[in-house]
């Protein structure tokens, strides 16, 4: 089991939080946080994306995990409550992996409640409509 930060909307990885740190040192993104959303369409209702932003709202959740500021808009919120997010590096690649156990849809194309969001933009192999 991963060690991870328990927070009132999503969980952060450890694994996660070092991939973050190492693309926003990379990209010289200082000040900026990890922003979570969730946009409609594809094959399993809601897809997930991430981005990398320091323009926040006064509307918005905001927390921090090691060392991470994550945020999440008001409405998305009521998607990713308890949601994971993971960082994987293994034989089929390498990417950021969220797992919500409030998704209550199948992916057709083997996503089951796991959808992971790689380089590509989607862990579905390319034949998702994912929109990141």
């Amino acid at each position: 089991m991963l060690e991870q930060i328990d927070t009132d909307f999503v969980l952060l990885s450890p694994a996660a939080a070092d991939a973050v740190r190492e693309l926003l040192q990379d990209r010289r993104l200082e000040g900026f946080g990890l922003r979570v959303f969730v946009q409609g369409g594809g094959c399993s209702g809601v897809q997930y994306g991430m981005a990398f932003e320091n323009n926040f709202l006064d509307s918005d959740l905001t927390m921090e995990a090691h060392g991470i500021k994550v945020v999440v808009d008001d409405i998305s919120i009521g998607y990713l409550r308890g949601a994971s997010i993971d960082f994987v590096d293994g034989p089929q690649g390498k990417g950021f992996l969220i797992n919500n156990p409030n998704n209550i849809s199948a992916c057709g194309c083997g996503g089951g409640e796991s959808h992971s969001h790689d380089s590509d933009g989607c862990g579905c192999g390319g034949s998702c409509a994912c929109n990141n």
